[in-house]
């Protein structure tokens, strides 16, 4: 039977960050260099291949450090960044650890300090729970910072003073919708203060900008990423807004219901920052299996940030 033709659009920049490639880049150089175990607080990144492959090779992953026994091991904290308390406790504890905080999220939680030592309180745009802003909102002491996830929120929230006001956000979300919520922030609050330099990660605007740049040509979208991933869930609805008929999020190819497929002509396909080039070729070849597939890259722009690894790791 001849197979229906498929063209596969497929974003550029998608997948892997400059901040995951680093955090794996840490938890692989501290098992050659200490062996196994080396322990990892929360999953170094949101998806479920990096985390068994890392495991694999004897990344021991926990929610928290009294899961660690006390083996002079290191515990490596996950890109994400944690809450002050958390490094404070494993000092405590005289445990050996490393810190894999993205630079960019490691931006944002010294932006905080430094609003909250100029006297300012604090709004962070962001999701309640996800690692990250439980990371930034955990830099400063309790009630010091304030969560906004959506523009409704603005009208409701009760400062103290709203001369002495600035905001940051978590460095995954839609570019559009936090657009939104600061001109709400700012309509409110004339005088609050912003970022020298935009909160949301360059790697985050760029996969959804790629995106948007297909999604008109598209019938369906199909992300590849975890569910808890918070870059890869706005890649979703931005395809949708971008005006692809219908967009879906996985993790592996073995998820995708190709019936969905059916009477789609031209599919896009991307990854989430957290998510490997090998799951995106995964996806061509089960495609191959239904369909008559060819694939055409379309790049926006070119990607060529590097972050350095902890100097305890290369000395």
């Amino acid at each position: 039977m001849t197979k229906k033709a498929l063209k596969i659009l497929l974003a550029s920049p998608r997948g892997f960050c400059a901040g995951v490639d680093r955090a794996i880049q840490i938890v692989e150089t501290a098992l050659e260099k200490y062996g196994a175990p080396v322990y990892v607080r929360h999953e170094i990144v949101h998806n479920k291949y990096v985390v068994d492959t890392l495991r694999a090779k004897g990344a021991v992953f926990v929610e928290e450090l009294d899961e660690i026994p006390n083996d002079g091991q290191p515990v490596i904290f996950s890109a994400h960044g944690v809450p002050k308390s958390v490094p404070e406790d494993a000092a405590r504890r005289e445990m050996f650890y490393i810190d894999a905080t993205c630079p960019l999220v490691s931006k944002v939680h010294n932006e905080a300090e430094r609003h909250f030592e100029a006297g300012d309180q604090i709004i962070l745009i962001g999701h309640a729970g996800h690692p990250e802003v439980i990371g930034t909102m955990g830099q400063l002491p309790q009630g010091a910072v304030l969560l906004v996830e959506k523009v409704e929120d603005v009208a409701g929230i009760s400062v103290n003073d709203p001369q002495k006001l600035a905001y940051c956000t978590q460095t995954t979300l839609s570019v559009d919708d936090t657009a939104e919520i600061v001109e709400a922030l700012k309509a409110r609050f004339p005088d609050i203060k912003g970022p020298h330099k935009e909160d949301i990660c360059y790697a985050t605007t760029n996969r959804q900008a790629a995106v948007k740049a297909i999604a008109p040509l598209c019938e369906a979208m199909i992300v590849i990423g975890a569910p808890n991933s918070s870059n890869s869930n706005r890649l979703v609805e931005v395809a949708a807004l971008a005006g692809c008929g219908k967009a879906a999020l996985v993790q592996r190819a073995a998820e995708i219901d190709w019936g969905w497929l059916e009477g789609v002509a031209v599919l896009g396909l991307t990854a989430g920052a957290s998510a490997p080039d090998v799951l995106i070729d995964e996806v061509i070849e089960a495609a191959r299996k239904h369909f008559d597939v060819t694939v055409e890259e379309i790049s926006i722009t070119k990607e060529n940030v590097k972050f350095k690894i902890p100097k305890v790791l290369v000395a």
